[in-house]
């Protein structure tokens, strides 16, 4: 009996710590934020295929933000290439898509602090063994790696895979970054790049189709993107605070990461 008033007493504990860092963040008092992202970044963003509907780590974070701060969320989608510049002006509050921080699309938009840290990882097909690593598979001519002009994707493997030149046709453009990945699958590119989550994704997704090979590529953070002096920025950040300190993105983690995966 007196563990159980144990527990008790520890889970009301919890949910006041709750409580309290709920009280705490901006009321935004019913305000609608229009948010966009692209639907094609597993398991961040995607479309579910039981009902056509979006969903993912991103749908499920974002409108948590939008419960805490008292908040509705219209959703919208976009093309990767026209994301940035559609909330830049304005057309949406916020975006999404996997979105690595750093200075150079700082110089466009403004972001949010990081909600999530990843690592540029090599997927490949499963019986792949021409390769097993970035130096193998540059040194090999006649391998292509797929990717999305303008992604960090693009970049690593221009800069960490292969030779620094943007247009090296060793590397094939795709519209979306799924299609990248069906390409590999069908054996149309030898390896794609992505951070770890989404590799995982997608390897939990497809059992038996693709493996990671090599180490990790550099590290990335992840951030929402908003237009330059959004007055959300400083709500969404105190929402991001108490999603990490009440262990909520521990819990996503685990339902998009291991148990989406489990139950493919």
């Amino acid at each position: 009996m007196r563990f159980l008033k144990t527990l008790a007493l520890a889970g009301l504990a919890a949910l006041a710590a709750t409580a309290a860092i709920a009280a705490d963040l901006p009321d935004l008092k019913g305000r609608t934020i229009v948010a966009v992202t692209e639907n094609a970044y597993v398991p961040l963003n995607f479309v579910d295929p039981k009902t056509g509907q979006g969903i993912g780590w991103e749908y499920d974070a974002f409108n948590e933000i939008a419960k805490r701060l008292n908040a509705k969320v219209d959703w919208k989608l976009a093309s990767w290439d026209t994301m940035i510049q559609a909330v830049r002006d304005g057309q949406f509050d916020v975006g999404m898509d996997g979105i690595t921080i750093n200075d150079e699309r700082k110089k466009q938009i403004a972001f949010s602090d990081p909600y999530m840290v990843s690592e540029q990882l090599m997927l490949v097909r499963e019986g792949e063994d021409r390769f097993t690593d970035a130096k193998s598979f540059g040194a090999n001519k006649d391998l292509l790696v797929g990717a999305q002009a303008g992604t960090t994707n693009f970049y690593v493997a221009v800069y960490n895979v292969l030779d620094g030149d943007e247009k090296n046709p060793r590397i094939k453009l795709f519209d979306t970054f799924g299609a990248s990945v069906q390409a590999l699958k069908s054996g149309d590119v030898d390896t794609v790049l992505m951070d770890k989550t989404s590799a995982n994704g997608y390897i939990g997704a497809s059992p038996g189709s693709f493996k990671i090979v090599g180490g990790p590529l550099g590290s990335e953070e992840f951030g929402f993107i908003l237009k330059p002096g959004s007055d959300l920025i400083e709500p969404i950040n105190a929402a991001i605070a108490s999603m990490k300190a009440d262990g909520t993105f521990d819990k996503l983690n685990r339902k998009w990461f291991y148990e989406y995966r489990a139950g493919q």
